[in-house]
């Protein structure tokens, strides 16, 4: 079932960067196994999965022991993070993907031991519900992190709303890429921007027609039938 869905989700990527002429090597998949146990995550990195990811702090670290005889995997931390918990994970992780203030680039910046590849991530469709800082905001935050030489800005991440259509989707999602397009043409040695993380199971392939560089993608993988 999984290596099936895993060979679909790699046609369709396909499919999305012959639609705009994109090469498919750069997009990468990373697999959210937040939903299944570590046995099941271990089958998606048989099958040739390198990048995993997780939104909770103590869930990251126990895949990360279980699946310690993979050393080619990189691990991605997708939620929300509380300051308290830095220590804990920021030297264990490749990506952090929810940065959203300046308190938690600078605990960040106290606890981690080489640079952290991070995404700000950026509230384009404006929903409460929703972390991230609002677009208008984007350009005076990354002027903030400037001395912070562990904090390594490699793009911005955005949701889209569930239940949105698919063009008020694709607005969202080509928003995010204008904003990334204007901070990279700053090019600023701490802030790169070269890495767009957007789109998940039920729209990435919007996403990549939009410019996204990681797509997360869970329900698809792990879904029966």
């Amino acid at each position: 079932m999984i290596a099936e869905n895993l060979h679909r989700i790699e046609q369709e990527i396909q499919e999305s960067c012959a639609l705009v002429s994109r090469n498919p090597q750069d997009i990468t998949m990373v697999a959210v196994t937040k939903s299944v146990d570590s046995m099941t995550a271990n089958e998606l990195v048989e099958l040739g999965v390198t990048d995993l990811a997780e939104n909770r702090v103590d869930k990251l670290l126990e895949k990360k022991q279980n699946l310690s005889q993979h050393q080619q995997l990189h691990w991605h931390l997708i939620g929300n993070l509380q300051r308290r918990k830095v220590k804990l994970i920021i030297n264990e992780i490749d990506y952090f993907h929810a940065l959203d203030s300046l308190r938690l680039a600078q605990e960040i910046q106290k606890r981690a031991e080489r640079p952290i590849n991070c995404f700000i991530e950026v509230n384009v469709s404006g929903e409460e519900s929703k972390h991230g800082i609002k677009p208008e905001e984007l350009h005076s935050f990354i002027k903030e992190l400037a001395d912070l030489d562990k904090v390594k800005i490699v793009g911005l991440m955005t949701m889209a709303p569930y239940e949105a259509s698919q063009q008020s989707v694709r607005k969202i999602f080509a928003t995010l890429k204008q904003l990334q397009e204007s901070v990279k043409n700053q090019n600023l040695q701490y802030a790169p921007c070269t890495e767009l993380s957007m789109g998940m199971s039920q729209d990435f392939k919007t996403a990549i027609e939009e410019g996204a560089t990681f797509v997360r993608i869970g329900t698809a993988l792990f879904k029966k039938g």
